[in-house]
């Protein structure tokens, strides 16, 4: 009698894969990416992305472009339609014009000194006062918040902010100028949250533990921390101070004190109204009408030009501080 002995029996196990590691999870991922290689090398693919890619850059480039090439162009020729690439009829007599007006010169200085000293008042209120409402150790920070808040919505008008800097005595001073808009609420507010994402409160303790007080430690730690968001507002108020006219033109009553914008912009009126109401001769007045347009195309292009030298060597430093400081974790 044979007896038969059973072939020990294997159990199979079962690997238990998880669901964000299948393989059939990744399938859309993966098909996508094999979408985007096809459609990046298909022709006219590229031929749409690169074309409509040029169009912007034109778009945004060819209009700073004109105004260049027409500051030197005869105006009879930009009026014909003949300026498009190159000038046309070159001359400089709008820009000699312009630089030899001593006032201009003057409202470029003021120019300066408003942006200036406007700039670094709201930088340093900003920083401080957003620094401040970030901690959570505050007291009624949130009221104060509410506060500032309410100031968006809350305007008591032109006339009474006139009346408000008149009793103040900041009227014809430099200080009507940069003080009633030193504060920003919408540029506090991502100061602020820049500062409750990058700033821990361990940071603090452990500076407290290495003997650091609250100034120390706000000028040594937190500033060092905060380039992008420095350099973020300096950026976003050196453009609105520079481009800012209106409050000169309400508060400053003595010529002198003009700032460039506003100098360019009467500049501009007295050419249009010597070129308009001209009752002489039909050669004066036209020399008067070409010598506006001159001017027009040249102002735009002095008062342009310090932004544009400045404004790209801070351009990398606007976008990390624009996306540090606009996303709460």
């Amino acid at each position: 009698m044979t007896s038969t002995t059973s072939a020990p029996r294997h159990k199979t196990t079962e690997h238990h894969i998880p669901a964000e590691h299948h393989p059939e999870s990744r399938r859309p991922a993966s098909r996508r990416k094999e979408s985007w290689r096809r459609r990046m090398a298909d022709p006219v693919f590229n031929v749409f992305a690169v074309g409509t890619l040029v169009l912007a850059i034109a778009a945004i480039i060819y209009p700073l472009y004109f105004i260049v090439i027409a500051s030197v162009s005869e105006p009879s020729e930009i009026l014909n339609g003949n300026v498009w690439l190159w000038p046309q009829g070159f001359t400089l007599e709008g820009y000699a014009r312009i630089f030899a007006d001593a006032a201009i010169w003057q409202g470029f200085g003021n120019s300066v000194l408003y942006t200036s000293v406007a700039t670094l008042i709201s930088v340093v209120s900003i920083l401080c006062g957003a620094y401040a409402l970030s901690r959570k150790d505050l007291y009624g920070r949130k009221f104060l918040m509410l506060i500032f808040i309410l100031t968006m919505f809350i305007d008591g008008g032109l006339i009474a902010r006139y009346l408000v800097v008149r009793d103040l005595g900041m009227l014809d001073t430099i200080w009507a100028v940069v003080l009633p808009g030193a504060v920003g609420v919408w540029n506090l507010i991502i100061a602020r949250a820049f500062f409750e994402n990058n700033v821990p409160s361990e940071l603090r303790e452990a500076a407290q533990l290495d003997g650091a007080n609250d100034f120390r430690f706000f000028f040594q730690i937190v500033l060092p921390l905060s380039k992008p968001l420095i350099f973020l507002m300096i950026m976003i108020h050196l453009v609105a101070n520079w481009n800012a006219f209106f409050d000169a033109l309400i508060y400053l009553d003595d010529e002198s004190k003009y700032p460039l914008q506003l100098v360019l912009r009467n500049v501009l009126i007295q050419s249009e109204v010597n070129s308009a109401g001209g009752t002489g001769a039909l050669d004066s007045y036209a020399a008067a009408q070409r010598l506006g347009e001159l001017m027009k195309y040249g102002m735009i292009v002095i008062s342009s030009l310090p932004l544009l030298i400045v404004l790209p060597f801070m351009q990398k430093h606007f976008t990390k501080g624009a996306m540090i400081g606009a996303v709460k974790s």
